[in-house]
């Protein structure tokens, strides 16, 4: 599968050549914040995978795991593009919102529901209050 998408200006374009690895939906304070919503939905792939045109601005983060969390974004218009972690290696996450065909959507779990907005319902999808182990 590929999948393409970009940023709301159209500076930075993406490709990805490989299916989704995992698709979750993020409740952490810093994706809401990053994110400007309640919430932010990311796409695990390849690393390799995925070639960018255009330049990327880089915030180095720290996760509540006291990780670096690089959230790469577009310098003229601010959309988040990708978000990169040291674990799982090789793995980078694109910000699902940035996706031309968004009809593959559907996030596997949600992740740090401990700090969720009081009014989103979960529905029938499983929550982890952090993130699940071995992730």
């Amino acid at each position: 599968m590929t999948m393409t998408g970009g940023c709301l200006c159209g500076k930075v374009r993406y490709t990805c050549k490989s299916d989704p690895l995992l698709c979750v939906t993020c409740h952490c304070k810093n994706c809401q914040r990053q994110a400007g919503s309640s919430l932010s939905v990311i796409i695990g792939v390849p690393e390799d995978a995925v070639a960018c045109e255009g330049e990327v601005t880089t915030y180095d983060d720290t996760g509540d795991s006291g990780a670096t969390v690089r959230r790469q974004f577009c310098g003229t218009c601010g959309s988040p593009v990708f978000t990169r972690v040291e674990s799982p290696p090789g793995m980078m996450f694109i910000k699902a919102g940035t996706l031309d065909d968004t009809s593959i959507l559907k996030p596997a779990f949600h992740c740090y529901t401990k700090s969720k907005q009081d009014w989103v319902d979960l529905g029938d999808i499983p929550g982890f209050e952090t993130v699940p182990h071995g992730l």
